[in-house]
């Protein structure tokens, strides 16, 4: 039976620093005899995945891929096509994951389809755009790793608040390019707080860049496109 607790409660995919606190403790209340909470649908999806990918499994992160995914089904105006939102959103889940797999792979980490490759396109991308930030950045010794390696794995769903991740995400699966187009996204947010990275020193910097102060993600995303068009 498809879960019946109304959209707010479902999983809010974001920074735990930037959920505001339970309004109610009626989120907690007790569902009816043969309804299923949102989470144990998002749970079963992870592992049904597992089981039928057993050389990936499940790795940490994941739900935070599949959260906005199900979200969106499960919040769809809709109601006869709501009713598929665990199907529909395992479908597009798997699909997605067949793109960005290598993200969790261990042991492909620094092949040339790895995240490490990866995070060092995000800084090779910045140097080219911004040779100045770079420098900064590379002078104090900040590592992509320090960062971008949850921004790439996760898509920026810890980034920002779910319906700015879903904004981001419409861009990212709109161009053919679109792991290419996340990395100038990556670039085009160090960017914009250029001013605050060059004038901040490690400690202020390193928070900057694990609580990423711009919310306009539409100002992130204009951004990114000047620097596509600017190849």
């Amino acid at each position: 039976m498809p879960p019946t607790l109304p959209a707010p409660l479902l999983p809010q995919m974001s920074s735990p620093h930037k959920n505001s606190a339970p309004s109610s403790l009626n989120e907690y209340e007790v569902l009816p005899n043969g309804c299923e909470a949102h989470w144990e649908v998002v749970e079963r999806i992870l592992f049904i995945y597992a089981k039928l990918n057993p050389g990936i499994a499940y790795v940490q992160g994941m739900n935070e891929i599949v959260g906005p995914l199900y979200y969106t089904f499960a919040t769809d105006p809709n109601s006869e096509w709501k009713e598929h939102a665990e199907a529909d959103t395992f479908f597009c889940f798997t699909n997605l994951m067949a793109e960005i797999r290598d993200n969790f792979i261990k042991s492909l980490d620094d092949s040339q389809c790895g995240i490490t490759y990866k995070m060092e396109k995000v800084y090779s991308t910045l140097k080219d755009k911004d040779m100045e930030l770079y420098l900064k950045l590379q002078e104090q010794n900040i590592k992509p790793q320090f960062f971008a390696f949850r921004w790439l794995t996760l898509l920026l769903s810890q980034e920002f608040l779910l319906p700015d991740v879903i904004r981001i995400w419409d861009s990212l699966f709109a161009d053919d390019n679109r792991f290419d187009f996340l990395l100038l996204v990556c670039c085009a947010m160090l960017i914009l707080i250029r001013e605050q990275l060059l004038e901040g020193d490690f400690t202020i910097n390193m928070r900057l860049l694990q609580d990423y102060p711009i919310t306009d993600v539409c100002q992130i995303l204009q951004k990114a496109k000047e620097l596509q068009d600017s190849k």
